[in-house]
């Protein structure tokens, strides 16, 4: 399949998890991709199994994105696809007991990055491109000790709208994809041990009407899906729940 043929794609965050296999997906369709993260050789790594070009960013980090954007300009000119995927959990915590710093840790990336990737990017995308953000299903939940990422997240939802409507103009869609429990590495990287992750997994599957969890694959299709002009050129600030019904 060549869908994304002499298309650019970015994907922020494409050294693991659902960046890596959207990046995957994307250069099986054709597409050109850049991947960032934050560890240079984890980026330069995932780069060279996936064919992708490696570029390393923090997305919390404005001067890393302006970085990024430069490159990109100067390299390639435009873009086809951008996907916000990089993202972090923090610490998990009361609201009485959270501390500032994981506030600001989690606000940085989650938000404001992905805010400012988007601005930043906005005159680089060609007319007709696609832009999606990686959400959560937790946007539109209230659970306990988790309210700084519900928070991001919902965040991320208004943004995403809002972009929808006001790029809309020049034809550039803005979709949203919002997982459920989905088997990534990014509970690990909160800080969980083996045992603390198998009980969760459990927890989590017995919350999930089609009692399994997703995998990065599901959403990536997702991603893909919702990039592709030929099958998605009418959907513009929606948001694909993918979730296996937990919401419900």
């Amino acid at each position: 399949m060549n869908t994304f043929n002499n298309k650019l794609a970015i994907v922020t965050g494409g050294n693991s998890g659902i960046g890596y296999a959207t990046a995957k997906e994307l250069i099986a369709e054709g597409a050109k991709v850049i991947i960032t993260g934050r560890r240079k050789e984890a980026v330069e790594k995932a780069a060279g199994e996936l064919g992708a070009i490696p570029f390393v960013a923090d997305q919390a980090n404005l001067d890393d994105i302006d970085a990024l954007k430069k490159e990109v300009e100067n390299q390639y000119g435009k873009v086809d696809i951008l996907f916000i995927n990089a993202g972090i959990t923090g610490t998990l915590g009361s609201i009485e007991n959270m501390n500032p710093e994981n506030f600001d840790n989690v606000m940085n990336i989650n938000f404001r990055g992905a805010y400012f990737t988007l601005s930043k990017f906005i005159p680089l995308l060609n007319d007709g491109a696609s832009v999606v953000f990686l959400s959560s299903n937790v946007a539109t939940t209230y659970r306990p000790n988790s309210s700084i990422y519900q928070a991001s997240k919902a965040g991320l939802n208004s943004i995403a709208k809002t972009a929808a409507v006001e790029l809309a103009p020049r034809k550039i869609r803005v979709n949203i994809v919002s997982p459920g429990p989905t088997k990534t590495e990014i509970m690990t990287k909160a800080g969980l041990d083996e045992k603390t992750l198998e009980g969760l997994d459990a927890w989590l599957t017995d919350q999930i009407p089609l009692k399994k969890m997703g995998t990065a694959e599901d959403v990536a299709k997702a991603v893909v899906y919702l990039s592709n002009n030929n099958v998605a050129s009418f959907m513009t600030g929606t948001e694909i729940l993918i979730d296996g019904g937990m919401i419900l």
